[in-house]
């Protein structure tokens, strides 16, 4: 079997060198624009008057995120930030290969066998989260490849990626409109 490239899925934003989701929080903010402003709806005075809403914008991609549900600033920038991650992990991809892909350290670390638990509110879920949707891609949403080259059973990846219910549905989307089946959400 002859070489095959990896499919670029042409919904998606693709980003030159380490996945945005996946950088370390000094090189990550390095990249993005950080604002404050007011939050509205219910909080009360403090949070009407007070400019504890935070909103990050990932320069290079133009990706945005928002928290702006707690009184605290320090709060919603974390929250903001986290969402930013998880949204990025989501629409952008990188290159990876379609069958030649090494698992980063972080993924290799996290994985234990043919299994890979992690909480999907834990700090390094959106950076798996990226990487396994770049494989997935690459691979023309053929899950079942992709948990072979990530190491995983397809249980596994798919139990990844259903812990985001809007990464589940855009797989779905994929499939579909390559000719596959949708995965159970």
């Amino acid at each position: 079997m002859g070489y095959r490239p990896p499919y670029r899925d042409p919904d998606s934003i693709y980003h030159d060198g380490p996945h945005p989701a996946a950088l370390p929080e000094a090189a990550f903010l390095a990249e993005c624009e950080v604002s404050s402003g007011k939050g509205s709806g219910p909080g009360g005075q403090h949070r009407n008057k007070v400019q504890t809403g935070i909103r990050v914008v990932h320069l290079p991609t133009g990706v945005e995120a928002r928290g702006t549900e707690r009184r605290e600033q320090q709060v919603n920038r974390s929250r903001a930030i986290f969402r930013l991650r998880l949204k990025l992990a989501r629409t952008v991809r990188t290159q990876v290969g379609r069958d030649n892909h090494r698992p980063s350290e972080l993924w290799e670390s996290r994985r234990q066998g043919r299994k890979l638990p992690v909480n999907p509110k834990h700090a390094d879920y959106p950076a798996l989260l990226a990487e396994a949707l770049d494989v997935v891609y690459a691979r023309k949403f053929d899950v079942a490849g992709a948990a072979g080259v990530l190491g995983l059973t397809m249980s596994q990846l798919t139990r990844l990626i259903r812990q985001e219910p809007a990464a589940i549905a855009q797989v779905n989307r994929g499939r579909e409109r390559v000719g596959l089946p949708r995965l159970r959400s």
